[in-house]
């Protein structure tokens, strides 16, 4: 027997059953990940993220899962769809809640439709139907593994491309190495702005995992906490959370502290996960020239190349990456939208903006960082 149940918490299914998803190793919507997000409060009916996890069971064991949030808001998400609501407000309709599939405050790819693939048909349909019996305007599975965007395509859901930064390891022994396959005036850059830091006395402790004391992760929330004040909001992540990140995914963790004089100036946090590098958080508490480059790309790449790590993630957005060596990437998300008249004319829209993302790929591909000389240039 197959039945789709909706919950309001990703606990509603044990660890077990979650284990038996195979999540493909996706870190961001595991159930450790996704609970400590519920239990720090950092989602829920206050944040404007309403957990609605949505679960097909066969004969009592889950089969398949998304992870679904009602959504009242924007916030968050890292795809933007202010022009939708927008229109939708025009023409006297609403367009929040909507039902999102997503990692909360994560713009990393990966996996939504957990579990077996055979029953991904099934989920989508049950995606549909929460929006159709709810009065929901839409539902948007965002960021979703390229198997995935290809099956809710198929499914008559709505395409969105999208572009980020990421880092490729080609076997580089060293940082020196790295920055040998790079333009003149990039490599130039890079060195300076390295310089910069270390001529003002900067030094930088990488942290792994347990090595990572109370004391960092305090000091780490305060530079996380500063780099939201100074741009007049809320940050999304609370210290609660943070402390059941380190207690539970702690070996995933990797922190970069710079100081001076042995005093803390600025910390980052990335997310380490198989073969993988994630750039997450940042923050200081002094004005270190070119010291955000140094926490959030330099010491990343460096860490990476040490690792073996094939990728370094760098977070949405930031065109400034690609003179550090990031490379475009495509980015999908998929959109079901229930009033026939708005999916006609966002398909439209659609179209228009995929072809002005592949002219965007293209110019950015033209600015490479990379050399397109002899290796002797």
């Amino acid at each position: 027997m197959v039945s789709l149940q909706l919950h309001e918490r990703v606990g509603a299914w044990s660890a077990e059953q979650w284990a038996g998803l195979g999540e493909g190793g996706n870190l961001f919507v595991g159930r450790p990940w996704l609970e400590a997000l519920e239990r720090a409060a950092c989602v829920g009916e206050a944040s404007g993220w309403l957990p609605l996890p949505l679960g097909l069971e066969r004969d009592g064991r889950l089969q398949a899962l998304a992870p679904a949030y009602l959504k009242r808001h924007p916030r968050g998400e890292y795809v933007f769809d202010w022009a939708w609501a927008e229109a939708y407000a025009r023409a006297g309709l609403q367009y929040y809640p909507k039902l999102v599939v997503a990692s909360p405050f994560s713009p990393v790819g990966g996996r939504r439709l957990l579990g077996d693939a055979a029953a991904w048909p099934q989920l989508i349909a049950g995606l549909e139907q929460v929006v159709d019996e709810h009065g929901l305007s839409s539902a948007h599975v965002l960021f979703p593994a390229r198997e995935e965007a290809q099956a809710l395509d198929e499914a008559g859901w709505l395409l969105r491309e999208g572009v980020q930064f990421h880092w490729r390891n080609r076997g580089y022994a060293d940082f020196d190495a790295f920055l040998a396959t790079l333009s003149r005036d990039k490599r130039k850059k890079i060195r300076q702005e390295r310089r910069k830091v270390a001529e003002a006395g900067v030094s930088v402790r990488a942290l792994r995992g347990e090595a990572i004391a109370a004391e960092d992760w305090a000091f780490f929330y305060r530079c996380y906490r500063q780099t939201y004040l100074e741009r007049r909001s809320a940050p999304y992540l609370n210290p609660a959370f943070f402390a059941l990140l380190a207690e539970r995914l702690g070996s995933h963790c990797l922190m970069f502290v710079a100081e001076r004089d042995g005093a803390p100036l600025a910390a980052s946090l990335c997310l380490v996960q198989d073969d993988l590098l994630y750039g997450r958080y940042w923050g200081a508490v002094a004005d270190i020239p070119c010291l955000h480059f140094e926490l959030c790309y330099y010491q990343g790449l460096e860490y990476a190349i040490r690792a073996g790590l094939q990728c370094f993630e760098g977070g949405a957005q930031g065109e400034h990456k690609l003179a550090r060596g990031f490379e475009p990437e495509r980015t999908w998300s998929a959109h079901y939208i229930a009033d026939p008249r708005f999916r006609a004319a966002i398909a439209g829209w659609l179209r228009r903006e995929r072809e002005g993302v592949g002219e965007y790929v293209d110019a950015l591909f033209s600015h490479s960082a990379y050399k397109t000389l002899a290796p002797d240039e």
